[in-house]
């Protein structure tokens, strides 16, 4: 294999797409282990990384890296990534292949040309050819958490309880799962377990979260704790390590969850199995409503539902996934 001294990842955004990364930033570390590798993000996201041993330095693009790599591998692969790479004297570039126009005719015609499963960790990986990344490898995503991380969220772990994160919001309204119908599948868990849960979200998800609160029972409110906007990205991804299992949305918190190998239950309304975004190598179960012409209605999400009826999400149903929950927390001492 190529000696390579300096390597460059680029991938801007987002919380989900960039934890997809760290499988491939995994394996080109083992692949040139004398290599040194940095990555390129946005400002938002450099928690995400910085802590990653296996980075050097993480730049963004208020101050991007300059100078000489011998491998520059384009995972954005988009005008600004691009703008990035062509400042920068590159001996070899390689960039991830979006395949846009797959998800142009699943969207639009319906037509699957994706063929079998394949995560977008694995179409990252597409983009070197001599670095094999599989579901075999058994590994998942990797995120690292400081001292200060883990004992911000010690706190909420000193009752002997089990403990459900609840990752309610998604940027897009059609991957949200309807705060009531949340509300209604936490009353029924908090009747037969006893169970802590623990609501994770950013600053723009604290609506959805006080609807959310709002629409329980007085007796289940005391046991949720809603932590949405007031802790960081970080802070919500150390409660997640120390949580019995998550509930979630399509969004990058249930890609932070993989990291830590905990078992997800996953509620994908207008999203699509075949764009490669199922959680990678941890145990998880997908609740979906299959069958619904109008789905997808889009790759990323709307800000409404197109045919106003929202069934992708109000169809399913809080009494069945919460017997799927409950049966998996009966499995945990």
């Amino acid at each position: 294999m190529t000696v390579l001294n300096k390597i460059l990842v680029i991938r801007l955004s987002s919380i989900g797409d960039i934890t997809l990364t760290t499988p491939l930033v995994r394996h080109l570390a083992t692949a040139y282990p004398d290599a040194q590798i940095d990555y390129c993000t946005k400002s938002p996201f450099v928690s995400l990384l910085v802590s990653n041993p296996r980075i050097s330095t993480t730049y963004t693009t208020d101050h991007p890296p300059v100078g000489n790599y011998d491998l520059v591998v384009d995972l954005q692969n988009n005008f600004r990534s691009k703008a990035i790479v062509r400042s920068l004297n590159s001996v070899r570039t390689v960039r991830y292949r979006k395949e846009n126009w797959k998800k142009w005719l699943l969207v639009h015609f319906k037509l699957d040309f994706y063929g079998f499963y394949r995560s977008v960790v694995e179409r990252y990986g597409d983009s070197l050819p001599e670095i094999c990344i599989s579901p075999g490898d058994q590994q998942g995503c990797e995120l690292y958490l400081s001292s200060e991380e883990l004992s911000y969220a010690a706190p909420y772990f000193q009752i002997p309880q089990k403990t459900l994160a609840l990752c309610f919001g998604a940027k897009h309204f059609t991957k949200r799962y309807p705060p009531k119908l949340f509300a209604a599948l936490v009353s029924i868990l908090l009747k037969n377990e006893l169970l802590q849960i623990v609501l994770l979200g950013g600053i723009e998800d604290a609506p959805q979260a006080t609807e959310l609160m709002n629409s329980l029972p007085d007796t289940c409110r005391s046991r949720v704790v809603n932590l949405a906007g007031s802790c960081t990205l970080m802070q919500s991804a150390a409660i997640l390590s120390r949580s019995d299992a998550v509930l979630c949305n399509d969004t990058g918190l249930m890609h932070i969850a993989s990291s830590f190998g905990k078992k997800l239950f996953v509620l994908f309304g207008s999203s699509s199995q075949a764009f490669g975004f199922l959680p990678w190598n941890t145990p998880y179960e997908l609740f979906e409503i299959e069958g619904l012409h109008c789905k997808p209605c889009s790759h990323i999400g709307r800000d409404h539902c197109p045919k106003a009826h929202f069934r992708c999400m109000n169809d399913l149903l809080p009494g069945a996934i919460a017997e799927h929950i409950h049966s998996y927390l009966k499995l945990i001492p």
